[in-house]
């Protein structure tokens, strides 16, 4: 069935292969791309959450260095 999404290759060693396949099979994707776009999915909200977490930090360290300068 031909899609119209973007379509790339990448290279990855045995090991992450490896990796790869053992969650595709341990979680039941139908394919091995399938599998790859959930974890890669999965990668992207980690970092993204990670991102909010500092954004916070960094804004609670500059309220804090505000607040002690009015002092």
């Amino acid at each position: 069935m031909p899609t119209e999404k973007p379509r790339y290759t990448i290279t990855v060693d045995d090991n992450l292969l490896k990796e790869i396949d053992d969650f595709r099979f341990e979680n039941r994707y139908p394919s091995r791309a399938a599998a790859t776009i959930d974890i890669l999915k999965m990668g992207m909200a980690a970092i993204k959450k990670q991102q909010v977490a500092e954004a916070r930090k960094a804004e609670k360290i500059s309220q804090k260095t505000k607040v002690e300068e009015e002092k």
